[in-house]
């Protein structure tokens, strides 16, 4: 922000804006709202607009339907859970996705899948004998986790994602993991993020079933974060749910206690900041599950305009409603998009020199492996930074580019990566990796 503000003040710099490829924000990427989801919610806003004839018939429709969830108006307060017709029809959703059925009652709407994700969290806070209680979270990993269980005093149990195998999730990995963690921790949860932030994987179902054999033989609490779900472009890639996991392997794996979460901020959507998420909980004790619902409702409710991009996306228009056409049409129009920027970021950064990129099969990040010269690791050291950070901040004061160093998402010693995003739209980001190629090429000859 810093820089950014000399740049408005006039302030001479080798670059003429930044490029924000640090953040997953698809709309301040340039990426335009779906019309569906801005129809609905105009009408809902402003109920006076159902009467126009500037808004198709299913369009109205959906928004009395939400005003009717949400009392009337959409600055009233809903349930604490969330507007019962919304987790209806989410569970319908969820039926639809894996085959089996989901009930609305296990549903609970959140002001975005982070605040879901810290709900169940915090259940694991206390302490059921002389050790504190541990989760097993994946390095890389997404900063949210780390940063909610030093909030809640929660030992943080490390496994790492093998990068040689596409960041796949290893059974060994987890063994030592857990044989390491519980020598400190009462070792009670496991978090899997599938699609990967920040390594982009898309997990197979036999390592998924892998996962959930190993959680079933500790007694895990399994938390499944799945807000990239949409998000999946490699071939031979599919996104398939732990819920539908479980229930396919049949007993005991089917018992496994699971919480899993969606997004609106990821997707085709990508509304961040309407903030809206959903959890289902499967197994969970009836008491314990209402005890959660219990602590989640004196926060009062999740935002109605997130609550209602949320029905939106559980429902979307139908094949036989004047909507659908268009919702569709924008809809793969974004992934699509997304897919051939993936491809884009992956062979450029596999053909320069030093790098070594794993396939984006899905999310909305590439995590890229960088070889840096002894003098630059050196330098780095000498001015009390990690090599990654080093390289990030060269990368931002001579581009203008913005990345997140590999470090601030843990990775295996020794080891540099970075994060940066897809989102930016196709001639902005043929734009940031040109710089970034000729960056790269001059960093490496000052330092070799």
């Amino acid at each position: 922000m810093e820089i950014q503000k000399e740049l408005e003040k006039g302030m001479q710099k080798p670059f003429k804006r930044i490029i924000s490829a640090n953040i997953g924000d698809a709309h301040a990427m340039g990426q335009l709202p779906i019309t569906f989801f801005r129809q609905v919610l105009s009408c809902v806003l402003n109920p006076a607009q159902i009467k126009s004839a500037d808004f198709p018939h299913d369009v109205k429709a959906r928004a009395c339907e939400l005003l009717a969830g949400c009392g009337g108006a959409a600055g009233s307060y809903t349930p604490g859970t969330g507007m019962e017709c919304v987790r209806r029809h989410v569970a319908d959703f969820i039926a639809r996705r894996d085959g089996y059925s989901a009930d609305w009652q296990d549903i609970c709407l959140t002001q975005g899948a982070s605040a879901g994700i810290k709900h169940c969290l915090q259940m694991f806070c206390t302490t059921l004998g002389a050790k504190d209680s541990g989760v097993m979270i994946p390095v890389p990993q997404y900063p949210l986790y780390p940063a909610a269980l030093a909030e809640y005093g929660l030992g943080q149990v490390d496994y790492y994602l093998n990068e040689d195998k596409n960041w796949s999730v290893e059974r060994t990995e987890l063994e030592r993991a857990y044989v390491e963690g519980s020598k400190t921790h009462d070792v009670r949860a496991l978090v899997v993020i599938n699609p990967g932030n920040p390594t982009g994987q898309v997990l197979s179902e036999e390592n998924m079933k892998g996962i959930v054999e190993f959680a079933q033989k500790y007694g895990l609490f399994v938390l499944a974060d799945e807000v990239n779900q949409e998000n999946v472009y490699a071939e031979g890639s599919k996104f398939t749910s732990f819920k539908k996991i479980i229930m396919d392997m049949g007993p005991p794996y089917n018992e496994t206690e699971l919480a899993s979460f969606m997004s609106i901020s990821k997707g085709y959507m990508g509304e961040c900041g309407l903030r809206g998420g959903w959890m289902e909980l499967v197994n969970m004790d009836p008491d314990v599950q209402a005890n959660l619902y219990k602590a989640i409702s004196a926060m009062r409710c999740p935002n109605t305009i997130g609550q209602c991009i949320i029905d939106m996306v559980a429902r979307p228009p139908h094949p036989s409603e004047p909507s659908y056409d268009q919702w569709m049409q924008e809809k793969s129009g974004v992934l699509n998009s997304l897919e051939e920027r993936s491809k884009m970021v992956v062979d450029t950064f596999n053909k320069m020199v030093g790098f070594t990129c794993n396939g984006v099969q899905g999310a909305m990040f590439a995590f890229p492996r960088i070889d840096l010269p002894l003098k630059a690791v050196v330098a780095a050291r000498a001015d009390k930074q990690s090599p990654d950070v080093f390289y990030a901040f060269k990368l931002l004061e001579e581009t203008g580019i913005c990345i997140v160093p590999g470090s601030r998402f843990g990775q295996l010693p020794g080891t540099h990566h970075f994060r940066t995003s897809i989102l930016p739209q196709t001639e902005l980001l043929r734009e940031m990796l040109d710089y970034m190629e000729l960056f790269h090429g001059k960093f490496t000859l000052q330092f070799s």
